[in-house]
């Protein structure tokens, strides 16, 4: 799993701890997913290119570095919306490219029903924000859309993931880094990550 990497951090672990908790409210639940959203981009962005720039500070002129890179979040409809916000604190420039993809009940397998990227890539690295890489059928459908789009750079940053998520998104893209905070024991016949937390839209949206 070398291009896998769940999150070594202490506040990460503590965050989900209380994110997984039946009990967790959805305000509360919302405000976890878009704290971890950032320290997990925080991570999985530490190899983005920069060049050299002279910044005025009031005493003097000092060498620093600016971003080259133009960053497009994609979150999966419509639990990956939780995370955008995390993100944006960060990098309140990003571009939010949305694609909705659900998941049909009886065959697992993800249903595309809504896409407005432009015909032409804006951006050369995009971040694919879904708090569950469970199956990974809507991890794998999204990145193919993105490839046919022509994106050069594409990254997964998600919360829980499931071995079989895994296992199949190194098998149709073995060059996409997988972020998380950390990886579960399993799915469940019906498709949910145990030990897991939930349904992660349901308890964002209050819907569950």
């Amino acid at each position: 799993m070398s291009n896998v990497f769940p999150s070594p951090h202490p506040l990460v672990a503590h965050k989900l701890a209380i994110l997984r908790r039946k009990d967790t409210d959805p305000q509360h639940f919302r405000e976890l997913i878009r704290e971890i959203a950032a320290l997990l981009t925080y991570e999985a962005t530490a190899d983005l290119s920069t060049k050299p720039i002279s910044v005025e500070t009031p005493l003097a002129v000092a060498p620093g570095l600016e971003l080259q890179e133009h960053i497009g979040l994609v979150p999966i409809l419509r639990a990956g919306l939780g995370m955008v916000e995390g993100v944006w604190e960060l990098m309140p420039n990003a571009q939010v490219w949305h694609i909705g993809l659900y998941r049909d009940e009886r065959t697992l397998k993800p249903v595309e029903y809504y896409n407005k990227l432009p015909i032409e890539p804006t951006v050369s690295v995009t971040l694919i924000l879904d708090p569950m890489l469970a199956t990974g059928g809507s991890a794998v459908a999204t990145i193919n859309i993105l490839k046919r789009w022509g994106v050069s750079k594409i990254k997964f940053v998600g919360i829980l993931g499931a071995p079989e998520g895994i296992e199949l998104m190194q098998k149709h893209h073995p060059e996409v880094p997988i972020h998380l905070a950390v990886i579960d024991e399993k799915l469940n016949e019906h498709g949910f990550i145990l030990p897991g937390l939930g349904d992660a839209g349901d308890r964002q949206f209050g819907t569950g």
